[in-house]
């Protein structure tokens, strides 16, 4: 080990305390209901329905009883750890109306795990998923005029928990609050897909060995603004991160990533990097491998991939596709990369010039559109 010791993570101690439980939740609602916004007019993020869900958990009593209360500002010291120290984690799901008007979340168990396991890394006090997801159902419930008609039209959910800790200090947390918001929103692309560039990044990196890269903490986000606006100031659309001197694949923008090839073999095959501690464990990402390992259609690979052997496959005439996913878009076609000074484009589809996306990248989407619709049946899919 070059003289070096492993770190390994301690796993909190179970607490015989108070866990949640959605018997106990308790409900006030607003006297001021706000108008709905026509959701043609929805902007991801910038409008939120009347009710939220907050959750309080201190180190001597336990969680207390689950709330939906009006949405409203939270009351924070300004010594609270959560400004100081980032102690701070996250999550997204979409809640979405089918066209018998039932709401349906998408594998939101995997959401509750995701955000367990990123909690866990801050030391922040774990919870019971089955029971925050049905506090969140009963959120729903109450905010069901919020979810919008349409296909493409969802209410993003977004479960956070934060340190509440009121002592400056980096230690763990004695208290803590879990809360969840939701928003209206659109489709991710309001008039059909529309294929994005990537620049590169040889400079910084998003995560690395040993790191967070694989928690969704609000850590990871902040410092990939510079490159992104960067990007965007060359002319890109977003962030392709990679490590190392070959360039390892990571991730692109806020989206796992996919590479479609014919590669050295002479093998049609799709390539996600490996969880390796550095890459985010998407439920998206989950969801397109699991569906492509069912078609049998080609193969599928979770393994190392560089940037140079895409420039290379693509100089052979050997790249197919490239695309990110992700909860907000699903799926988002790459057009050009650019790397080392040269933009590298990326097929689309060979049968339709005026095409936006990929034959794979298109089956994807429509497939993952469906079952979360509920237009095919699938466990995936889970009525409220």
């Amino acid at each position: 080990m070059n003289g070096k010791t492993a770190y390994t993570w301690e796993e909190p101690a179970a607490s015989a305390l108070p866990g949640i439980q959605a018997a106990q939740l308790q409900k006030t609602l607003t006297t001021t209901p706000k108008a709905l916004v026509a959701k043609e007019k929805l902007v991801f993020g910038h409008v939120f329905t009347d009710h939220m869900l907050t959750i309080d958990w201190t180190a001597k009593s336990g969680w207390a009883a689950p709330q939906i209360q009006p949405y409203g500002p939270l009351q924070i010291d300004p010594c609270c750890a959560v400004l100081h120290y980032a102690l701070e984690c996250f999550d997204g799901l979409k809640a979405y109306r089918d066209t018998q008007g039932k709401v349906r979340l998408f594998r939101p168990d995997k959401n509750m795990e995701r955000l367990n396991s990123s909690a866990e890394r801050l030391y922040l006090p774990q919870f019971d998923g089955e029971q925050v997801l049905a506090c969140i159902k009963e959120l729903l419930r109450t905010e069901e005029r919020w979810v919008p008609h349409g296909r493409g039209y969802s209410l993003y959910l977004r479960p956070t928990m934060i340190s509440t800790e009121n002592t400056l200090g980096v230690h763990r947390s004695n208290s803590a609050k879990l809360f969840v918001i939701a928003s209206p929103c659109g489709p991710y692309f309001p008039t059909g897909f529309k294929a994005v560039s990537l620049y590169c990044d040889e400079t910084n990196v998003r995560a690395w060995p040993g790191g967070v890269g694989n928690k969704k903490l609000g850590a990871n986000y902040a410092p990939s603004i510079g490159p992104q606006v960067a990007a965007e100031d060359k002319g890109y659309q977003q962030v392709l991160w990679t490590i190392g001197e070959e360039y390892e694949l990571m991730e692109v923008g806020t989206m796992n990533l996919f590479v479609y090839w014919r590669n050295d073999a002479g093998e049609l095959e799709l390539v996600t990097p490996p969880l390796d501690g550095t890459i985010l464990p998407g439920v998206t990402r989950d969801s397109v491998l699991e569906l492509a390992r069912g078609w049998g259609d080609f193969k599928v690979s979770e393994r190392k991939i560089t940037m140079k052997q895409v420039a290379r496959a693509s100089d052979e005439g050997r790249l197919l596709e490239v695309f990110g996913a992700g909860t907000a878009c699903v799926v988002t076609p790459v057009n050009r990369i650019h790397f080392q000074g040269t933009d590298y484009h990326v097929p689309l589809d060979p049968a339709d010039a005026t095409s936006q996306a990929g034959p794979l990248a298109a089956r994807v989407y429509d497939t993952l559109f469906a079952i979360q619709y509920g237009e095919q049946p699938s466990k995936w899919s889970v009525v409220v």
